[in-house]
């Protein structure tokens, strides 16, 4: 299986009503989990003691609020175009550890030219921008790991 057919697997999965699926064949292994679930399990146990019942209540207040502040974050850029990670794995800013950064703030880049690496089950994918423009922010630490359509870059189109 490519990385490309598992990706669009992954996307299929999301955006269905699946929380989980395994596939085994011959050659492979390979079994998907869905995260969203992950973290309401994780606030389930809190509520499961005496004493933290109330602080679990404001819990899940604060992170409807959370949303609003970015929402509040994003107008400010909201002239700006994202370049999104297209998988789940690791991003690199550069090809090796003794190389220069792919792209840094100020840099103008085309549609189709390589901007990171996501490492993903050992492979190296090179990412390439979809949109031409000006480099105005890098959003992501280099060898961080990075989610499926989070945003990677901002791009000023007028750049």
């Amino acid at each position: 299986m490519k990385a490309k057919e598992i990706q669009d697997l992954i996307d299929f999965i999301s955006n269905s009503g699946l929380a989980e699926v395994k596939i085994e064949t011959d050659e492979f292994k390979l079994s998907i989990k869905k995260n969203s679930e992950t973290q309401y399990v994780a606030a389930a146990p809190a509520p499961a003691h005496a004493a933290p019942s109330p602080a679990s209540a404001p819990a899940p207040v604060a992170t409807p609020s959370a949303p609003a502040t970015i929402a509040a974050k994003e107008d400010d850029t909201s002239k700006y175009l994202e370049i999104k990670s297209p998988m789940i794995g690791t991003f690199y800013r550069t090809p090796n550890p003794d190389s220069d950064n792919f792209v840094n703030v100020g840099d103008v880049v085309k549609g189709g030219q390589t901007v990171c690496i996501i490492e993903a089950m050992k492979l190296f994918n090179e990412i390439e921008s979809e949109i031409s423009g000006k480099i105005v922010k890098v959003l992501v630490d280099n060898a961080t790991p990075v989610e499926y359509d989070q945003p990677l870059f901002l791009v000023d189109p007028a750049g």
